[in-house]
């Protein structure tokens, strides 16, 4: 799975359903030594970690891959390491990168592709492991008011979230810091003030800053930001009822959210967490699959 605007309505709802399959205590073994491997490029805890648990879950065989240890430090292309990982057997790689739409150089690849994150482009299984969240709280996601804030214009959670939410049938606004905020995103959804959109939404998303991916630096003192564009408790209790927080991760408490509500009654944020092995057994399923590969389910 490279981008979800490749993959059909019918596929997500399908990939959505089994998710939850599986959090309900699906078990699904693969047949056969399949193996996989996870080429991290940028540093990660939630998503590496989860992919890695829901392949072995799926009874994968996970290729112990360091990428900062490859042959590509030696000037292999991305290319030629996906094509060496084909010819040692290796079914599914699993990859994030820096670069934004890396993939277009792996046209030729034969093995499964599945897109952990590309620069400020997409994060497919974010965005999936986040509707099931959501879909778990509301039963649906149609007719839903979604917030995103923060640093949308460096956040492919925000391009790959607010696009799916969209197509499911949500309404979806942005905040946050004005030149964070990329003109193109109107697209997918509508720019409010902070203040405004805390009263409406349903669904209240926080983003960290992104440092890592701006040209400048930005020295924002973390109580300043907290006050002027973050969640404190006094939005947090101008939120309607019922409505929910949730965060993407890695959180910097005290910054976009005050620390006490990251495990406040409405944060979802370790839930998401948790449906992100879920999430991604369902995604490396569908793709595999489709390559012709074969599941033997069962039930706890």
């Amino acid at each position: 799975m490279i981008k979800l605007a490749r993959v059909s309505t019918e596929s997500i709802e399908k990939i959505l359903q089994e998710a939850q399959q599986f959090a309900d205590g699906k078990v699904s073994k693969i047949k056969g030594d399949v193996f996989a491997a996870n080429l991290f490029f940028e540093n990660s805890t939630r998503t590496k970690t989860s992919f890695e648990v829901a392949e072995k879950k799926l009874g994968l065989q996970v290729i112990d891959f360091e990428a900062d240890k490859s042959s590509i430090a030696k000037g292999e292309t991305m290319l030629d390491t996906i094509k060496t990982l084909e010819a040692i057997g290796v079914e599914v790689a699993v990859i994030r990168h820096s670069e934004k739409r890396y993939y277009d150089q792996l046209q030729d690849a034969k093995l499964s592709i599945v897109n952990a994150g590309d620069g400020v482009g997409s994060h497919p299984s974010q965005a999936l492991l986040d509707a099931l969240t959501i879909i778990q709280e509301f039963g649906k996601i149609e007719g839903l008011k979604i917030g995103i804030v923060g640093d949308v214009k460096h956040s492919r959670v925000a391009n790959s979230g607010a696009g799916l939410f969209r197509r499911m049938g949500a309404k979806v606004y942005f905040s946050g810091p004005e030149f964070w905020f990329d003109e193109g995103m109107l697209v997918n959804g509508t720019y409010m003030q902070f203040d405004d959109l805390v009263k409406e939404v349903d669904v209240l998303m926080l983003l960290r800053i992104q440092h890592e991916r701006h040209e400048r630096t930005f020295n924002f003192k973390s109580e300043d930001y907290l006050k002027k564009f973050g969640l404190t408790k006094e939005r947090e209790a101008k939120m309607k009822p019922g409505a929910i927080i949730m965060h993407p991760a890695p959180i910097n408490r005290g910054v976009e959210i005050d620390s006490e509500l990251v495990e406040c009654e409405r944060s979802r944020i370790f839930k998401q967490m948790q449906n992100g092995v879920f999430a991604r057994m369902a995604i490396l399923k569908f793709d595999l699959e489709n390559k012709g590969f074969e599941f033997v389910d069962s039930q706890n």
